[in-house]
């Protein structure tokens, strides 16, 4: 049977950080967010027919902050999946969560429900660094949540971790990092800075006290190496874990698999097509979808993307793989355009795959714009 990853957006959450360019809506009602929960209902039981011959093993709450949520909404939603689609007995069921959104009755109703991973934002393990980037967390927070879901029964933790963020050292991430791996979390998302346009950071971007480039390159080397030697492993550009811990339905994404995103702003990529919901919040909740992409992917976009998210795991490109899905050899669609990158050592390659090094990543995006066709 076919297989089939979920994403439901939930775009509510206490307060924007500063550096926050996700589609997501501050200080709602529960009236508000009881009629965004009816709206979403009603997408997923309109999808669920096309998906009768899916077993879905993958379904991921993100947002937003899911646990901006009560917990007998959020926890009605994962029942609403489960009455719709067929769910896998061991599919994995991941919710973000910001620390102090949940208590203890919190997380063992979202276990008795059938979550069975957290993604946690930490973003940092020093209260001045929160402070800057405004979060509305401590780190006491961060580690009294942690606690509070290993007590509900929560074995699969992740955390997402910051680097290149204001007043930021590489001692200090290096801090940050040692201490989250001390709390023993499975799982680490680390991402660079990065400023959008319309967030508080683009607007005093030029006052904002960063690293320079060089300085976060070397936060992201130190990062990859200390992680190695607490046991989680690279397995894509900005993940990490430890094995048998790694997101299995981020993977459908980098794997170019089949999902369906319900909510504002979600994307899915299913039946050949790939269409996105607008962020028209109004729009959403009278049920009216509307779609800001809704197109059919030719062979050579589904290449571009499958190559593009491909090479941000650490295996790579599966030439045997490629050429099964595509028909064609990898190596005579893209060998001589990374013939350069080969000879630089940015890319290793061989007969079986290609993969990027570590010298690679860092520059990963030139790389793929300069060998990839994104018309």
């Amino acid at each position: 049977m076919k297989k089939l990853g979920i994403y439901l957006h939930i775009p509510f959450c206490g307060s924007k950080c500063h550096y926050c360019d996700f589609c997501s809506f501050p200080n709602q009602s529960e009236n508000t967010k009881q009629a965004y929960c009816d709206a979403l209902c009603a997408q997923m039981e309109r999808y669920a027919p096309l998906a009768a011959d899916y077993e879905v093993d993958t379904v991921y709450f993100g947002g937003g902050t899911p646990t901006a949520l009560p917990a007998e909404m959020l926890c009605a939603l994962l029942d609403q999946v489960k009455q719709n689609y067929r769910v896998a007995k061991d599919a994995e069921i991941t919710a973000e969560c910001n620390p102090a959104t949940a208590n203890a009755e919190y997380f063992a109703a979202m276990r008795k429900a059938g979550f069975n991973r957290l993604s946690i934002g930490a973003q940092s393990m020093h209260d001045h660094e929160l402070r800057l980037l405004g979060r509305a967390h401590t780190v006491d927070d961060f580690r009294a949540t942690v606690q509070l879901a290993r007590a509900a029964g929560f074995e699969n933790i992740s955390a997402d971790l910051m680097y290149g963020i204001p007043e930021q050292t590489r001692q200090s991430l290096a801090e940050s990092v040692r201490a989250l791996c001390e709390m023993g979390v499975e799982h680490i998302s680390a991402y660079g800075l990065k400023i959008e346009e319309g967030t508080p950071f683009f607007k005093k971007k030029d006052t904002l006290n960063l690293p320079d480039d060089d300085e976060v390159a070397a936060m992201y080397e130190d990062t990859v190496a200390s992680l190695a030697m607490h046991g989680l492993m690279r397995y894509e550009i900005s993940n990490f874990a430890r094995a048998g811990y790694e997101s299995r339905h981020n993977l459908k994404y980098w794997e170019c698999d089949e999902y369906l995103g319900f909510g504002v702003a979600a994307y899915s990529c299913f039946g050949g097509r790939r269409f996105g919901i607008s962020r028209d919040f109004s729009a959403y909740l009278d049920t009216r979808e509307v779609y800001e992409e809704n197109e059919a992917i030719s062979q050579s976009e589904q290449m571009t993307e499958y190559v593009m998210l491909g090479l941000r795991l650490e295996k790579g490109i599966d030439k045997r793989a490629f050429a099964s899905r595509f028909g064609v050899e990898f190596d005579a669609v893209y060998g001589a355009r990374l013939a350069p990158y080969i000879g630089s050592g940015f890319v290793l390659d061989s007969a079986e795959c290609c993969r990027f090094t570590t010298s690679g990543f860092l520059v990963s995006n030139s790389i793929l714009s300069e060998v990839l066709d994104f018309a």
